[in-house]
């Protein structure tokens, strides 16, 4: 006696090309949409370009050169301490001083605490000049981990610095 008749009552259902053509398009329907989902995926997560666009950023390339050295002719150094605080906050200090070690003021200072992996993570910080050549400020909701500061000062609308460096916040 077949087993298949006798546990259902009814015999086996023929293999028909109606029936394949189900089974294929069904299995090629789910590859489709389980990479449509892999693809949304991907895309929404993926970090983003560094540079928006290489063209310009080749055409510019000398002028950051030339800005470079006229930098490291000023001899300044410029002194920053990051510190994080346990409501997420943290406080940034730079100090400017110029080559003769005199405090260097009257700059509009900017900086930005940028993650290394994923520049929707960076947090700007609002710095103001406490002191002459000493600029602090604050950034909100900074979660710890591997950040880079980068410190930009501009003097009559003239980039004069600039600076990269990786911090790691506690």
């Amino acid at each position: 006696m077949d087993t298949d008749l006798a546990a259902s009552g009814r015999p086996p259902r023929p293999l028909t090309g109606r029936r394949v053509a189900v089974y294929l398009g069904a299995f090629f329907a789910l590859v489709i949409g389980v990479n449509g989902i892999m693809m949304k995926l991907a895309v929404d997560t993926l970090p983003g370009t560094v540079v928006d666009s290489a063209y310009r950023a080749s055409l510019a390339y000398n002028g950051e050169i030339a800005a470079a050295q006229a930098q490291a002719a000023r001899a300044w150094r410029v002194a920053a301490h990051v510190e994080r605080g346990a409501d997420s906050r943290a406080s940034v200090r730079i100090e400017a001083r110029d080559g003769a070690d005199l405090p260097v003021s009257g700059l509009v200072v900017s900086a930005r605490l940028a993650r290394p992996t994923d520049r929707r993570d960076d947090r700007p910080v609002r710095l103001a000049e406490r002191d002459i050549g000493i600029y602090r400020g604050e950034a909100a909701d900074v979660p710890p981990g591997q950040w880079d500061l980068v410190i930009e000062a501009e003097r009559g609308g003239d980039r004069v610095y600039l600076s990269r460096n990786r911090v790691v916040l506690p």
